[in-house]
């Protein structure tokens, strides 16, 4: 009976999708808006899925991910009387007996809790966020219906691009759980808590553990003023560049640092309070491993030292190989992002066009970026509209320059780097040792015709004349190395005439062998001059 119960409530669900879809007339197309009205029109798991989708410009053309940021964050709330029996089935008890005030307006409706403001026992202030009735079977049908017609969604068209719906649905779902464990998020908050204690300028709401459970959490009330009420803050004495700097350092400090950040910090979640800047919901935030936050510190220094090849090593790190990938396209992409932002100062550099950018080389060249890299872009997006907003003259890109300058030098141990470097001229003097064996053992195969080299080369003559140079000194190279070794066997005999007790014919190649050496020295130097 439950089974085929479910099975009217899905056939039911889908037949409703269906017919939004026709109204919206998709077998048409899809256009941004037309794609957000859907997805408003299906309910909260298709505006979760929407919102979830605007993070991820890696796979959806930009204007689809704007447009998408536009979805509602409210929703129709919960009826009054079905919260209150959901507190009340929650800790068992009347809910007088827990709180004895609760406001019946909500201060917020969201796809998957409501939040209204409460007393506690003690008279304190403070928030119950509680989850929607059944939202987690509710979502959980509506993913099983998403699976189900992700092959069909595959084939609509958006911009000419192919679109993973699958990977986006199962993102979804992965998001949704946490978010639906509000125990999680309590953690989140005492961890972030803890990882800013020494910041006097931030803080993050206290949550009464002993009241939150996986479906209600319960914390204190903030009486303060959101960032975009800039003429409130402004009459106060607050100055909003000061407000901007500190914000924008420490949501740095929270990303490349601590390696774990706010993954929405919209202005609605962006509050002043006593001259603390206060973060709010933190149902969604981001984890960047070691790895993940070296990478994002080597890709800017990567632009600071113009070096193509470093920033093509990162973002071939960044991403995960879906096919095969063309080098000479990623080296050229890589090449004009890079020309792009070698005129600009940072104080002029926009950092979400720039992540932006790095994300779409990616998508360009099939690499998948992880979630985490894409919640981490929106986060800095989402941000800098903000500072946009409410604090024009602070620049984001400059403010993580010099963050990360100050690091350096806080982290600069001169022992340990002197360390790595004689590692590193050890190792490097080892590998030269073994340079002619194996040129040598090269030219061998290559005259038994055992080896095959392959040369993809483009932009016509100027990489085969790059070519060519580099032969050349190769074959300078190797003549200066054969007359050293020959006169060194010589000045072993008693060869006549000698000059100075060594043979001349000795005497001769050791000289040709020096000019030659220093011939190909002040072609190394001229050319690492003119690069410079």
């Amino acid at each position: 009976m439950k089974k085929n119960k479910q099975k009217e409530t899905a056939s039911e669900r889908l037949k409703e999708i269906l017919a939004v879809l026709r109204r919206h007339s998709i077998i048409h197309g899809v256009t941004p808006e037309k794609l957000r009205l859907i997805l408003e029109e299906l309910g909260p798991t298709y505006v979760k899925l929407g919102q979830i989708m605007s993070m991820r410009s890696d796979i959806l053309p930009q204007n689809y991910c704007n447009e998408l940021m536009r979805l509602r964050a409210e929703v129709k709330p919960v009826p009054f009387v079905e919260v209150i029996q959901l507190i009340e089935n929650e800790y068992h008890r009347p809910i007088q007996e827990v709180f004895p005030v609760i406001e019946e307006k909500p201060l917020g409706s969201a796809s998957i809790a409501q939040v209204h403001r409460v007393t506690l026992k003690d008279g304190r202030q403070a928030v119950i966020k509680v989850q929607r009735p059944n939202i987690k079977e509710t979502m959980s049908e509506d993913i099983a219906l998403m699976r189900k017609a992700a092959k069909l969604l595959k084939k609509i068209e958006i911009s000419g691009d192919a679109i993973d719906f699958l990977a986006v649905i199962e993102e979804l779902w992965i998001i949704s759980q946490q978010e639906m464990d509000f125990l999680l998020e309590a953690r989140n908050c005492q961890e972030l808590t803890e990882l800013n204690a020494d910041i006097e300028y931030v803080t993050f709401p206290i949550v009464e553990q002993q009241l939150t459970t996986s479906k209600i959490l319960v914390m204190e009330y903030v009486e303060g003023i959101p960032i975009d009420q800039i003429e409130q803050l402004t009459e106060l004495g607050y100055d909003m560049n000061e407000i901007g700097l500190k914000l924008a350092d420490n949501y740095i400090k929270q990303a490349l640092d601590d390696g774990f950040f706010h993954g929405d910090p919209h202005p609605g979640n962006i509050w002043i309070r006593e001259g603390k800047i206060v973060f709010l919901d933190l149902g969604m935030v981001g984890k960047l491993n070691v790895r993940d936050r070296s990478l994002f510190k080597a890709a800017v220094q990567a632009i600071v030292d113009e070096d193509v090849f470093a920033l093509k090593d990162v973002v071939l790190a960044l991403g995960t190989a879906k096919g095969k990938i063309n080098h000479a396209q990623l080296h050229a992409n890589v090449e004009y992002f890079l020309n792009k932002y070698r005129e600009l100062d940072f104080g002029s550099m926009d950092m979400g066009e720039f992540i932006r950018e790095l994300l779409d080389i990616c998508n360009q060249n099939n690499l998948e970026t992880p979630s985490r890299i894409t919640l981490l872009a929106r986060g800095v997006v989402t941000l800098e509209g903000v500072l946009r907003a409410c604090c024009p003259d602070v620049n984001f890109m400059q403010i993580a320059a010099n963050h990360m300058k100050k690091e350096f030098f806080e982290d600069f141990d001169p022992i340990e780097k002197t360390k790595k470097l004689g590692k590193s001229v050890v190792t490097s003097s080892r590998k030269a040792v073994e340079i002619p064996a194996q040129i040598s053992d090269l030219l061998k195969m290559t005259i038994k015709g055992q080896t095959k080299m392959n040369l993809d080369v483009t932009g016509a003559e100027e990489p085969i004349r790059q070519l060519d140079h580099m032969l050349d000194k190769l074959i300078i190279c190797l003549i200066s190395s054969s007359l050293l070794i020959g006169s060194s066997l010589i000045s072993t005999t008693n060869m006549v005439p000698k000059i100075f007790n060594i043979p001349l014919f000795g005497v001769l190649g050791f000289c040709a062998s020096g000019l030659l050496g220093s011939w190909l020295l002040f072609g190394i130097l001229k050319s690492w001059y003119k690069k410079r």
